[in-house]
């Protein structure tokens, strides 16, 4: 299950080896294997850094081990103009071969994989060039628009067949059934860049990090994405995010795992501010320690039997819609991990009330019960918009 028919070391070499222009029929030389790779797993997009940085999904690599998730990560690209077009795999002749990803003035074909994030199958709408800047698509991007103002919204890139619900990874029988188009034949034929070295290391660090193997992970890297190579790892915080969004984590449960977010954060504040802004090699230990229970128990929370059950009401449906506000605020980097917590406990404290209540009035609410959960909510609603946005 494991032959390698070409090892992604040797891959990697013709990638360093080569740094001139050169056409996809160069660069679709990959690996191949005989296992199919996993699914794509949901995760949140980190918030863009900056102005010029382009998003480029996440994917499934091949090595020694066994297939390693390499994180979604923004990147610059080599220079200002060409777009990513994301890597994918294809089953042919009864093996899975891989065609890396490559720079390039258009988006062409990656397999009809929806990788998320304006990358929907075919081309990419998360954004354009204009001149030598990048314009963001809000309605599928993570972008702080308070700091980067390149930005527009066109909701008809969305494509409705989203991750969540197809997370099929690779193009062929018993995956995706798609062809190239037209433009993206076109796009194909022109003349592209292979990986930066940027993104080359950043794939390398992932292989070696043994908690991104799918034999180690089932399918759920510890690390899905990033904010930059070599930059901040969006996991506890973005698997937070998700977790409240899939009505996996309930209010409770979030206010608890903020709450120890906050704890860890506080403690390399003050483990920074004993060694002049450095941390030591203990303190650096120990915070991975913190960090790991952290993961576990984000884990245990997700996929335990809780979980966050709205009612079809608008009593339901104004909780929901909270809930996603919160969830959107921390994926965005606008809520930090104190603010969260706090808000977190304050839409506990409504759940528990309507909950006496309606214990109290056999399953429903009185009229002056409903105008007094509607206060509060509308309360902690204002809440959120200040926290979100001070």
């Amino acid at each position: 299950m494991k032959t390698v028919m070409k090892t992604m070391a040797i891959a990697f070499l013709m990638m360093v080896a080569s740094t001139k222009l050169f056409a996809q029929v160069s660069i679709g030389v990959g690996i191949s294997v005989h296992l199919a790779p996993p699914a794509l797993p949901v995760y949140t997009q980190p918030v863009c850094p900056g102005d010029g940085y382009i998003w480029t999904p996440g994917y499934w690599a091949y090595g020694d081990d066994g297939y390693y998730w390499v994180p979604g990560v923004w990147v610059r690209p080599p220079h200002y103009g060409l777009l990513w077009t994301p890597g994918y795999w294809g089953f042919t002749d009864g093996v899975y071969v891989y065609h890396a990803g490559y720079w390039g003035p258009h988006v062409g074909f990656y397999g009809g994989i929806n990788y998320g994030f304006g990358y929907g199958g075919v081309g990419f709408g998360g954004g354009v060039w204009a001149g030598n800047v990048f314009r963001y698509n809000t309605a599928v991007t993570n972008v702080n628009t308070t700091v980067v103002h390149n930005t527009y919204v066109n909701n008809t890139v969305i494509n409705n067949t989203v991750v969540n619900n197809n997370r099929v990874s690779f193009n062929g029988q018993g995956g995706v059934n798609a062809r190239p188009t037209p433009q993206e034949q076109t796009a194909m034929s022109e003349r592209h860049i292979d990986a930066t070295p940027q993104q080359q290391s950043h794939m390398m660090a992932a292989r070696q990090d043994r908690s991104q193997l799918a034999s180690q992970n089932g399918g759920h890297p510890a690390v899905a994405a990033m904010n930059r190579i070599n930059g901040r790892k969006f996991d506890q915080q973005g698997r937070i995010a998700n977790g409240i969004h899939s009505g996996q984590l309930t209010a409770g449960e979030t206010k608890n795992l903020e709450n120890g977010q906050k704890n860890i954060n506080q403690q390399e504040r003050a483990d920074r501010a004993a060694d002049n802004g450095h941390l030591t090699q203990q303190d650096r230990q120990q915070l991975k320690q913190d960090q790991n229970q952290e993961s576990k128990d984000i884990y245990n929370d997700k996929h335990n039997a809780s979980r966050a059950n709205y009612a079809n009401n608008e009593v339901g449906q104004r909780r929901f819609n909270q809930q996603q506000r919160i969830a959107n605020g921390i994926a965005a980097g606008q809520l930090h991990a104190g603010q969260a917590a706090r808000l977190e406990g304050r839409e506990q404290n409504i759940n528990r009330q309507i909950a006496a209540d309606r214990q109290a009035n056999r399953g429903r609410l009185m009229a002056q019960q409903y105008r007094q959960v509607n206060h509060q909510q509308n309360h902690l609603s204002r809440q959120i918009q200040h926290e979100r946005h001070r």
